[in-house]
């Protein structure tokens, strides 16, 4: 886990993201289906992986799929595509090879699939699929989007406070993009979903499998989406949790994102109120929680992980949206808060240590390079583009008036500041989905995630209503397959025998949740 101090300020570039939108209505972002979505891979010819055991992991087969870099262009540059396979532990009983992605952006499906997918899915799921991750271009080894360390190491405020501030922080942006670009490549201009979905149906392709079958978490519904977009008919099953809405614009995306993490506070004040395993039980939780925030940003709550530092608001407020909200891991930020609330005084910030390395030192910290692929995906998503500070404040404070506790969505804000500067032009602008052809789709949401609003998944079932089937679950938290029986039986039915669960229908809450 990175420092508290650093957290948010460090998720302008890094870490796992969920985003999306509200309901479809007035000011609803709809660009039309872009011209890329146009065209496919079908008319190229399936591409060959040479499998060989895994390094650390010699029970699963790795290896590489070599594809253009522009879709475009696929005469162009090339970059290969990491793979990994789990086959089937049942072969007689194998109904065909899963692709799985388990969101982000940024978050590497072979490493899914050789560390988590064994705990994750059943053993009869496993028993009846060959379990496929892949890591999306420009993320984990699939040519990763890299950037200088020092340069993201003084990374701009995502809080600008005046004009200048939001200028320095568009300059900062546009320096970072052009650094990523001069360690990474054109595959900096080309991550976006669009070419990840060309990327995926070239790896159906190259499996030799006539049909699909898709697992996707948070992010990863964006893939199946826009898959399902351009290549509905080569659908057998597609399970979609924690769902992404491509189709709105800035300010509903922001308030709705922030509307989500201000449920799942008072998610945890109601547990608290009820639990009295929580170590602020039979208090006002909520006046806990505002003094704290109020004390940190007088600067008087020292980080417990770097003494002599200090924590902000926004600092605490992150740490239990994106650390304890999306288990949800209740008693352990009920404990994280009382600890915090039990410090007196005031905690002088540490002075930064003076640099002993001299010139080379610094040159040689130039060279060194750390994998950011965010804002290459997310930048090239969404048109979101704050074009002043003026329209970056009203931003920020309908955001806080959605969610007064939480500070906002801290991820989210965060990743609407690293887009400041950014090019007009998006790869893959937000619009209604339009899918046809493709089977019934599974969709699951948990009713009080904190990062994808249920209002997400309820729009893109209005979107798709002939072609989705929704089903709720009725708790909090992140991840939805392995909550229950229930949803985990709702998952594995439907890819394992097209079982489709009545649309509409609801899984109960269980565990800290319920």
């Amino acid at each position: 886990m990175q420092p508290l101090t650093k957290a948010l300020t460090g998720a302008l570039t890094a870490g796992v993201l969920a985003v999306g939108a509200l309901v479809v209505g007035p000011g609803v972002a709809d660009a039309g289906t872009p011209d890329r979505l146009s065209a496919g891979p079908s008319a190229t010819p399936a591409g060959r992986i040479d499998w060989k055991p895994c390094p650390e992991h010699p029970t699963a087969e790795c290896g590489t799929l070599r594809l253009p870099v522009d879709w475009a262009n696929p005469a162009g540059e090339k970059f290969d595509m990491a793979v990994a396979r789990r086959k089937a532990t049942d072969p007689d009983r194998r109904i065909g090879a899963l692709l799985v992605n388990p969101g982000g952006p940024g978050d590497p499906g072979v490493g899914f699939a050789l560390t988590r997918a064994p705990a994750q899915f059943s053993k009869e799921l496993q028993a009846k699929f060959d379990i496929v991750g892949f890591d999306p271009r420009g993320v984990g080894l699939s040519q990763p989007v890299k950037c200088s360390t020092e340069l993201l190491g003084r990374a701009a405020s995502p809080y600008p406070r005046n004009q200048a501030e939001f200028d320095r922080l568009a300059a900062y942006n546009r320096e970072l993009r052009e650094d990523c670009r001069r360690h990474s490549g054109p595959i900096v201009d080309h991550a976006d979903t669009l070419g990840v979905v060309r990327d995926m149906e070239a790896l159906r392709r190259a499996l030799g499998e006539k049909k699909l079958n898709y697992f996707g978490h948070s992010y990863g519904t964006l893939i199946g989406e826009q898959y399902a977009e351009l290549y509905g008919d080569r659908i057998r099953a597609m399970a979609l949790t924690a769902n992404i809405d491509h189709s709105l614009g800035t300010r509903d995306f922001m308030v709705s994102s922030a509307a989500a993490a201000e449920d799942s506070f008072h998610q945890f004040v109601k547990w608290c109120e009820r639990s009295p395993s929580c170590a602020l039980h039979g208090r006002d939780v909520t006046a806990v929680w505002d003094r704290l925030l109020a004390r940190a940003d007088r600067g008087e709550i020292q980080d417990p992980e770097n003494p002599g530092q200090t924590l902000s608001g926004n600092d605490i407020s992150f740490f239990a949206f994106r650390y304890k909200f999306y288990g949800p891991d209740y008693d352990e930020l009920a404990d994280h808060v009382a600890a915090l609330e039990a410090q007196t005084g005031r905690s002088p910030r540490a002075e930064p240590e003076p640099s002993t390395s001299g010139a080379s030192a610094a040159e040689d910290a130039e060279q060194r390079t750390t994998a950011q692929p965010f804002a290459a995906v997310f930048c090239q998503d969404w048109r979101i583009r704050p074009k002043d500070h003026k329209e970056f404040a009203r931003l920020t404070a309908a955001e806080l008036r959605a969610a007064p506790h939480m500070r906002g969505s801290p991820r989210v804000h965060a990743a609407m500041a690293g887009c400041v500067g950014w090019p007009d032009e998006v790869n893959n602008p937000q619009h209604r989905l339009r899918i046809t052809g493709a089977p019934e789709i599974l969709m699951l949401h948990s009713r009080h995630d904190p990062a994808n609003n249920h209002a997400w998944a309820t729009n893109v079932h209005r979107q798709t209503r002939d072609t989705t089937v929704l089903l709720t679950y009725e708790g909090a938290g992140h991840s939805v397959y392995g909550r229950s029986d229930c949803t985990r039986g709702a998952v594995d039915d439907y890819l394992m025998a097209l079982k489709v669960p009545l649309d509409g229908s609801s899984c109960p809450a269980a565990g800290p949740g319920a």
